[in-house]
């Protein structure tokens, strides 16, 4: 099975967590939390740094770590880094997902989130409250 390393942004801003909803492939339409695959010689914070410019144009701060899920999906097998993020500089622009929301502890479970994604939203919730 094909194995990926990834890296995903909890944004917090004003109590609420940013979540995208996938404009692309077999989940399209579920929602995430945005990142990417980790290039060879970055580390997880300069890959979050760059897909995040890459796919909403702002910078962030990267925080401390929500949590390291492993995931098996039907086509590969994923390993993700989550980190707490802020917004540092830039104006929200989103690139490559079909809708996004902020969302508070009292909402979070709204949405359609992955599977892996799934797995971090208690974490996350205690950040919000």
């Amino acid at each position: 099975m094909k194995k990926i390393e990834v890296v995903a942004a909890a944004i917090i801003r004003g109590g609420k967590v940013f979540a995208a909803a996938r404009g692309y492939g077999n989940y399209r339409g579920w929602w995430e939390f945005p990142g990417g695959k980790i290039e060879a010689g970055e580390s997880s914070q300069q890959a979050l740094r760059r897909e995040i410019f890459e796919e909403l144009h702002v910078e962030i701060d990267v925080g401390d770590l929500v949590a390291t899920v492993e995931y098996d999906y039907p086509e590969f097998r994923m390993k993700m880094h989550c980190y707490f993020c802020a917004i540092s500089g830039g104006e929200l622009e989103v690139l490559e997902h079909e809708d996004y929301r902020w969302l508070g502890a009292e909402n979070l479970h709204s949405v359609k989130w992955l599977p892996s994604d799934l797995e971090l939203l208690e974490k996350i919730s205690t950040r919000l409250r």
